[in-house]
């Protein structure tokens, strides 16, 4: 048995709501600050009320910062980290968070990971949600995260770089294959520090998970808003280790696409939602050659994703079923190459880095990704 967090995420996610949501679904906050009390971080407290969003009651995480100093390099939270002596998981996992953070601030400015300094994800206040959240799941033994879709604010962002339509594009960055909504307020629903958890943590996206429920918390964010509760649920229960789960899946044939709008449409249904979607060399009838365009989704994703279907591919009529797939529990370790932190995607069976990971080193390093993926292997042979 393994255990499962579900967060939901329809109103959107931030560091602070997230970390308030384990902590009403029952994570200790004695644990927590025991964990963050390792980190070398003077100047900060960590504190809880229980707040009324849209009529129902929540737990605030209150991060009362002191000496908040300046915004930090990538590097220099990597040693706050390393030289915590954090459980093993607890450091993999707040690892993962900051590389995904660092890694779409080089890309965006186009620099690379040792020049980056991150402004807002990189001072005290983010450094208590994201290893606080990480402590919270530890305490709550969880084993593996999953989320609903993410609610995406439209309006204006105030960063370090200045005034920017909403969502931040850190954030667009890191939902990038997770399924969004619109959420049409002038609030900053997503926050960078929110998406970053949401992409170190989360392994698939549902409705909701398959469990059997044992706790459920409610995390506050910081405005009460009308008409919507600004909060972040989490469901905690006991999952198996390899889950059969309902899939839709739709197809159909197509014989006037070219390799190019294939690609596009992949591409295309794989933003809007797709779980997967591929290409399958087929004969049609009178011999023609042609291919079967073919997308997985969640059930209650086919009637959108089938519209998008006909749409990117022109096909006059698509095939619907549903299949049950097994998904394997999956957790994302660090291994250090050279100075370059490389997510890899670990299975009961499977050890795999992450390619974009592999990709940015290789740029870093003067390797080639072949060199790099060769030499993380190594690596992890080197840790059995």
């Amino acid at each position: 048995m393994n255990r499962l967090a579900w967060l939901q995420l329809d109103a959107g996610v931030a560091g602070d709501m997230v970390l308030g949501a384990l902590l009403d679904a029952g994570a200790s906050l004695e644990v927590i600050t025991a964990g963050l009390d390792r980190l070398d971080l003077p100047g900060w407290h960590l504190s809880t009320e229980r707040v009324d969003r849209a009529g129902l009651q929540a737990t605030k995480a209150v991060v009362t910062v002191t000496d908040d100093g300046h915004a930090r390099s990538y590097g220099e939270i990597i040693r706050i980290l390393d030289a915590a002596g954090l459980p093993d998981r607890v450091a993999a996992r707040s690892h993962a968070a900051f590389a995904a953070l660092a890694g779409v601030e080089a890309d965006l400015h186009g620099m690379t990971l040792a020049d980056v300094h991150l402004h807002e994800t990189g001072g005290h206040d983010a450094l208590v949600d994201i290893v606080g959240t990480m402590m919270a799941l530890e305490d709550l033994d969880i084993d593996e995260v999953r989320c609903s879709t993410v609610g995406v604010g439209t309006g204006p962002v105030r960063s370090a770089h200045g005034q920017m339509p909403g969502p931040a594009p850190a954030t667009a960055r890191l939902l990038t294959s997770f399924a969004i909504r619109p959420i049409s307020e002038d609030l900053e629903t997503a926050t960078p520090t929110g998406a970053a958890l949401v992409a170190a943590l989360c392994t698939t996206q549902h409705p909701v998970a398959e469990m059997v429920l044992i706790s459920h918390g409610l995390g506050a964010g910081t405005r009460d808003v009308v008409g919507r509760s600004n909060v972040v649920g989490v469901l905690i229960g006991e999952g198996v280790d390899a889950t059969l789960e309902p899939v839709g899946r739709l197809e159909c044939n197509v014989d006037d696409l070219s390799g190019e709008q294939m690609a596009a449409a992949i591409s295309g249904l794989l933003e809007v939602g797709a779980l997967d979607a591929w290409v399958t060399p087929i004969v049609m009838k009178k011999g023609r050659p042609a291919h079967s365009l073919e997308v997985l989704c969640d059930p209650g994703d086919m009637e959108r994703l089938a519209d998008e279907l006909h749409r990117r591919s022109g096909s006059l009529g698509i095939r619907r079923s549903i299949v049950e797939r097994t998904a394997l529990i999956r957790s994302t370790e660090i291994v250090d190459l050279d100075g370059v932190e490389i997510r890899i995607k670990r299975t009961a069976h499977t050890a795999k880095p992450e390619f974009a990971d592999v990709l940015l080193a290789a740029e870093t390093l003067g390797r080639s990704p072949r060199q790099v993926e060769v030499a993380v292997l190594a690596l992890l042979d080197q840790r059995r």
